[in-house]
């Protein structure tokens, strides 16, 4: 089956499960005030975490140098965003994990590893030597 299928069927699953369980251990209303405590905690932390990779890119702009990381950073931050605004627990550990910039660093690093590409040592190469030739120069081809 497709993974994307599964996860849809899984994730409400365990937050569903998730929110039973910490509701029973700590109560249905403070289980409601600390759901949507995280989402806004999370919805103001990964502005701010946005606004700080959009101003290292720009800086990255400014020295002439492509922002790849921050694209994907701020892609990841996006995606945190979403899963702290959706309810439950288990979306916003992982919400949470993205946002703070030491662990979307390793999971970034985990995630690019699976992508990379592996160079063959046997490549071959073709040598030469080249000459640059002037107009003015009395040699012609």
């Amino acid at each position: 089956m497709n993974s994307v299928l599964i996860s849809i069927i899984l994730v409400p699953i365990i937050e569903i499960y998730l929110i039973i369980k910490i509701g029973s251990q700590i109560g249905a209303v403070t289980t409601i005030i600390l759901i949507f405590l995280t989402a806004i905690l999370g919805i103001f932390y990964a502005r701010y975490e946005g606004l700080n990779t959009l101003k290292s890119g720009f800086m990255q702009l400014i020295k002439n140098e492509m922002p790849i990381y921050e694209i994907i950073s701020g892609a990841a931050i996006t995606f945190a965003a979403l899963l702290l605004i959706i309810p439950g627990f288990m979306t916003d550990i992982i919400g949470f994990l993205l946002i703070f910039p030491l662990t979307r660093n390793l999971i970034l690093k985990i995630i690019s590893s699976k992508f990379k590409i592996k160079k063959n040592k046997d490549e071959k190469f073709i040598d030469g030597e080249y000459e640059d030739i002037e107009k003015g120069d009395d040699k012609k081809l």
